[in-house]
């Protein structure tokens, strides 16, 4: 893992505008609006479209921009491209919405080389909680590296990760 090199603002500007173009994350309205090492924090509009039949938020749509998160808060301190997935998301919804910003930010918790953890809460505009999960992710080159993102994308390469 790298835990003491720089990171490229150029580089990491670039995976923002990457993740925001996610078809499913743009499905949402999931903007990534920090990213950097151990940390991440996206915003989320709530819309009629991530309500549930009972007329608050989906517990669906918090298991995504939580898992979401998750992810995002391990990616600058893993090293150059490396690849990895969630292999597991405990969530726990604790308050529902159905208006308002939806701020949800993510921590790194552990990296390890085959399993790093992590956490994420999710709060409304006036700091209330209203879904905390913790994510174990699986390591492995082959896993969803961001090249791969990249790729699919159609984008062009990112600038490197790190500066020195």
């Amino acid at each position: 893992m790298e835990s003491s090199r720089r990171l490229n603002p150029e580089h990491l500007e670039q995976v923002k505008r990457l993740a925001d173009n996610s078809a499913f994350l743009n499905l949402l309205g999931v903007k990534l609006v920090e990213l950097d090492k151990d940390y991440c924090r996206t915003e989320v509009t709530v819309t009629p479209e991530l309500l549930n039949a009972f007329g608050g938020i989906h517990g669906g749509a918090y298991a995504a921009m939580l898992d979401n998160a998750s992810y995002w808060c391990l990616y600058c301190g893993m090293d150059e491209d490396a690849g990895f997935t969630t292999i597991d998301l405990s969530v726990s919804d604790l308050r529902s919405v159905n208006e308002g910003l939806v701020i949800t930010e993510g921590r790194a918790i552990k990296y390890g080389s085959t399993i790093c953890l992590s956490e994420a809460t999710s709060k409304d505009e006036h700091g209330r909680i209203l879904a905390h999960a913790t994510s174990k992710f699986l390591v492995s080159p082959k896993l969803q590296p961001i090249s791969a993102a990249v790729r699919v994308a159609g984008a062009d390469p990112l600038p490197p990760k790190f500066l020195d």
